[in-house]
């Protein structure tokens, strides 16, 4: 059984283990169901085409950016731009953190 913690949110950043996107970061646009989600990074992976993924194919990074969540529980839908600053600032702040 899968453990309730596992599971991931709209809004949340996430690293993809598997697919020829291995190791990339991008966002969770919407959970379609207990085992897939719509995944998009606003570059390579637009909105408009977000990806399908399993969710053992991905490691939830365990922060939900409040901007990507709140732009998409308004409207329905988030902005490339958003999502392209969104995992750039996570990037920052964590490569930051990682060479002090």
């Amino acid at each position: 059984m899968k453990d309730p913690e596992s599971d991931v949110q709209v809004g949340e950043l996430v690293r993809i283990l598997n697919g020829r996107d291995k190791d990339q970061f991008a966002c969770v646009i919407e959970v379609l169901d207990e085992r897939f989600v719509l995944i998009a990074d606003g570059d390579k992976r637009k909105v408009d085409r977000a990806k399908r993924k399993n969710i053992s194919h991905i490691e939830p990074m365990k922060i939900v950016v409040p901007e990507v969540r709140n732009s998409i529980d308004d409207t329905g839908r988030v902005t490339n731009a958003k999502l392209r600053f969104a995992i750039s600032s996570y990037l920052e702040d964590h490569l930051l953190k990682k060479g002090e």
